[in-house]
């Protein structure tokens, strides 16, 4: 049996459900690390001090999910724009130096790139052509850490105006600025009005967690078919489909899972903790990704 001479993991709260130990098991497997290994722990915002503080130099990194991915911002750098530019990271590289015991941290957020790749290769593969920018309305249903790369990808698509739905429609206020500082104008509805605008919507991002958007789901479920032209991320691949997707791929819409968003933020994951130039990456990594997800999925 190889030894195991570097680490990482995905840390949360829930976890058992994560299927990033597959992805980068996976991933190491095909770039022939064969000792690397990840895994999942149980962690919250109380104890992340904790369990960073009890890791040794075989670690690599991190990959942070909810509620840590602005709770561990204070313990590191942020080392790219969208982690500098959102205050949220899901990704914590470490560099060990000498016998310190602890490392220096550099923090990225890769979500942003995931929410883009996700929604325009599912427009391509459904053959509807992406032009350099969408342009046009984006919907974000959520007002968490996600909802803030949501934001933020919708910049990148050139997005001008967004609307953000959530169950507690005061905590989306909040995000608001940060729709501003990227040009586009911003309302702020009630969860329950969804159905209410979003057939004039492009773009939509969910990021609510497991069934909390089955209500909006049902609320949907009222529209006519051919309402709908536009593409829906859930960030949820458990279950699969979910009733959002399911409701949104009846009304006409293209609908893609979370999956395919947690596929496309783990490959610069993967470079970065593995230091492999992004380059590097053997050419079929996502589709050898994929291939290993539709097995446990």
């Amino acid at each position: 049996m190889t030894e195991i001479r570097h680490r990482a993991a995905v840390l949360g709260k829930p976890i058992s459900h994560s299927l990033s130990p597959v992805i980068h098991n996976t991933a190491y497997r095909a770039m022939g690390l064969n000792d690397w290994f990840y895994d999942s722990h149980e962690v919250d915002d109380h104890t992340l001090g904790d369990f960073i503080g009890e890791l040794d130099p075989r670690w690599s990194g991190l990959s942070l999910t909810m509620p840590l991915k602005k709770a561990i911002m204070p313990m590191g750098e942020p080392s790219n724009r969208w982690a500098e530019k959102l205050g949220v990271a899901n990704t914590a590289v470490f560099q060990w130096r000498g016998n310190s015991g602890t490392p220096d941290i550099k923090l990225y957020n890769t979500d942003v790139a995931g929410i883009n790749l996700a929604i325009t290769n599912a427009m391509r593969h459904d053959g509807r052509p992406v032009p350099n920018d969408i342009r046009g309305n984006g919907l974000v249903i959520g007002s968490g850490s996600t909802a803030t790369s949501a934001i933020a990808a919708f910049s990148t698509l050139q997005i001008q105006h967004v609307t953000i739905a959530a169950r507690h429609p005061e905590k989306a206020h909040a995000l608001a600025p940060l729709a501003q500082t990227f040009g586009m104008s911003v309302d702020v509805i009630a969860l329950g009005q969804v159905p209410e605008i979003v057939s004039g919507e492009q773009i939509v991002v969910s990021t609510l967690p497991s069934h909390a958007a089955d209500s909006t789901a049902a609320g949907l479920s009222a529209l006519r078919p051919g309402s709908v032209q536009g593409t829906l991320l859930d960030v949820v691949y458990d279950p699969r489909p979910t009733a959002l997707m399911t409701i949104w791929k009846r009304l006409g819409g293209i609908a893609v899972g979370g999956e395919e968003m947690l596929l496309y933020q783990a490959i610069p994951q993967i470079s970065y903790m593995t230091g492999t130039d992004f380059d590097a990456l053997p050419p079929t990594l996502d589709s050898t990704i994929r291939h290993a997800l539709e097995e446990v999925l």
